[in-house]
């Protein structure tokens, strides 16, 4: 009990003393030494994403995860022209994934066209599993295990999710109190961070509202063409049972016309006088997304086309009643790491998993709004749950570019009580 109660002290102290993570150490860290390049950093040269689509009812509910994973590998050796032979190593996100997705995306990395000689492996850090996935890669070339490697994630809501999903604890478990906190629904506890935070349901909405015009503007003026290899597919009509072959090419979970107004009108999904809902939480969705990494040397080497690269990560604990707050938990370590302070930071893809807790995150480390998700977030376009890490690579280091901005931060909460962030450079 004393090791525990040690443990929840060092998170809440974490929390409580955000500000003190956010002054910039000395040596090689800092904006400046950032941003020059050098032959070990560990680079992008490849990184896009599927479209997401509405679990159960859009583009992707009648196809395995696995296959669309197939669907952004085989994109992603077309787009890179990168040698498959030279693969590695792939590490791939899924929190739902079939089978523990070992198997499958063992094939899904064969029938794309990698080698025998390339390894797969499959990964769970919940909500942050495609982001684990990237950083896994990336230290190993930092610590010339491999040489290059692939960081992904690939997620079938439409198909795994439900109760299934969820096992039953032992007694062991249930008997005590916090591993118990770990099953408490997600929404559940969002409804009540909001309530304990005072974050009232009309600041919700109009987060979420501003989440869908960014997405709808973003999309109109085709910011996200970039990054989504679109994927042919087989599709079942409901309406009709009809199995039709259809290519989606967008994200089909982004709304017009939403307003905080018409947010307004939703009813509370898991307190009748709660304030969370469809309209200002995650979509359930699908997708998959990859990132090819490399040491910039490798990269000269080999002609690659570098858009950005990898700096550092953090991975935090907090306790699992208070998920919500893993971002302004991590978000400070890795600002620490690298040396950075909030200000320099272009751009912070923070997940919106409900807007409660990202909201509650922003305010807490007093974040520029106007830099947070600037083409919407998962509130309008989805969280297929082990991709959304990989595919924020994608997302920001396409706008950063587009921007002529260099600096951004990837950020989510993670079930059981967890936070994960990294720094990434645009080129």
């Amino acid at each position: 009990m004393a090791n525990q109660t040690g443990r929840n002290s060092s998170a809440q102290a974490r929390l409580s003393q955000v500000s003190d993570h956010l002054t910039a150490p000395t040596g090689k860290k800092g904006k400046d030494y950032l941003l020059e390049k050098h032959p070990d950093d560990i680079v992008v040269t490849c990184a896009l994403r599927t479209p997401i689509t509405k679990g159960g009812k859009g583009g992707f509910k009648d196809t395995a995860a696995a296959d669309l994973l197939h669907g952004a590998f085989k994109a992603l050796l077309e787009r890179s022209k990168i040698d498959p032979n030279l693969i590695e190593d792939i590490a791939v996100g899924a929190v739902l994934a079939p089978g523990g997705g070992a198997t499958e995306f063992r094939a899904a990395a064969l029938a794309a066209g990698f080698p025998v000689t390339a390894s797969t492996k499959s990964l769970n850090r919940q909500c942050s599993s495609g982001l684990q996935a990237c950083v896994d890669i990336a230290n190993a070339i930092k610590t010339d295990m491999i040489e290059i490697g692939i960081g992904a994630g690939a997620e079938s809501m439409s198909q795994q999710y439900g109760p299934q999903a969820v096992t039953e604890f032992s007694e062991l478990l249930e008997n005590h109190k916090e591993a118990a906190n770990c099953k408490v629904p997600m929404g559940v506890l969002s409804e009540k961070m909001a309530k304990a935070k005072n974050i009232p349901r009309s600041e919700q909405d109009a987060f979420a509202a501003s989440s869908f015009q960014k997405a709808i503007k973003a999309q109109k003026e085709g910011l996200f063409e970039q990054e989504i290899a679109p994927l042919t597919v087989k599709w079942t009509d409901p309406k009709t049972d009809e199995e039709k072959e259809i290519t989606v090419s967008k994200d089909d979970g982004v709304r017009e016309g939403i307003t905080a107004e018409s947010l307004g009108k939703i009813k509370p999904a898991f307190s009748k006088e709660g304030s969370i809902h469809a309209g200002n939480a995650s979509q359930i969705s699908d997708g998959a997304a990859a990132v090819l990494l490399m040491k910039r040397s490798t990269a000269e080497r080999l002609g690659q086309n570098i858009v950005g690269k990898f700096v550092q990560a953090s991975v935090v604990g907090v306790p699992p009643l208070l998920m919500g707050v893993g971002p302004a938990a991590a978000i400070p370590v890795v600002l620490e790491k690298t040396g950075l302070d909030k200000g320099d930071v272009d751009i912070y893809e923070i997940n919106e998993a409900f807007a409660s807790q990202c909201l509650y995150c922003i305010n807490e480390l007093g974040l520029d709004i106007n830099k947070i998700n600037p083409k919407g977030g998962a509130i309008a376009f989805g969280h297929p749950l082990g991709v959304t890490g990989a595919r924020q690579v994608s997302t920001l280091l396409t706008e950063l570019k587009r921007r002529g901005e260099r600096i951004g931060v990837t950020s989510m909460c993670v079930g059981t009580g967890m936070g994960m962030a990294a720094v990434w450079i645009a080129e």
